[in-house]
């Protein structure tokens, strides 16, 4: 069975997205700063961390909020934040309750919209094999992959920014058991490697 893996940035009050997520604002207002570790100039340190975030994946799972800011029906052809050509490069599941038909993106990314969490791991699995599946976001999505146990490894960056409110990727959530693998470090960010025990 594949394995399943996530890998956030995280603020160093606990949010995943700052407050008043919008279309201008799809981090939320402020959640930007969390990710400057990704861009040049970039700390040595930081180097082998964004490598594995960008590794080739089996498939991904992600919330519907993450594709984007259209609620309830769709009703225009947004196709998702990242341009023509997504950096996931395979099949995308993404939780909905609104049927819509498959997107496909160059590169190979594929987005397939599916109701219900337990149905979307399901479909990723079938198509991702032995390949790991990755649990891209946002926050509710990765609560739920929690909350059903199926999370084998989990990577947290802590950027040092504070938010003060936002979306919490742990809110609500009790007896989670995280066994601290590998601990690195750059001005930017604190990269910590968990395995999680059910």
């Amino acid at each position: 069975m594949s394995k399943v893996t996530c890998h956030m940035t995280m603020s160093l009050d606990g949010f995943v997205a700052g407050p008043d997520q919008s279309l201008d604002n799809p981090l939320g207002i402020g959640g930007v700063r969390m990710h400057e570790w990704h861009f040049d100039p970039m700390h040595e340190a930081d180097i082998p961390w964004r490598d594995s975030l960008l590794a080739p994946k089996g498939a991904y799972l992600m919330g519907r909020n993450m594709f984007g800011p259209i609620r309830g029906e769709w009703g225009d052809d947004w196709r998702g934040w990242w341009g023509d050509e997504p950096p996931y490069h395979a099949p995308v599941f993404v939780l909905t309750h609104y049927a819509h038909e498959p997107i496909e993106m160059q590169g190979g990314t594929t987005f397939y919209f599916v109701d219900g969490f337990d149905e979307a791991l399901k479909q990723a699995r079938e198509i991702a094999g032995d390949k790991e599946i990755d649990v891209a976001g946002g926050a509710s999505t990765v609560r739920q992959a929690l909350q059903a146990g199926v999370i084998d490894e989990l990577v947290v960056d802590i950027a040092p920014v504070v938010l003060g409110a936002g979306e919490s990727m742990f809110g609500g959530l009790a007896d989670l058991k995280l066994d601290q693998v590998e601990v690195a470090h750059s001005p930017h960010v604190t990269h910590i490697r968990y395995r999680v025990s059910y």
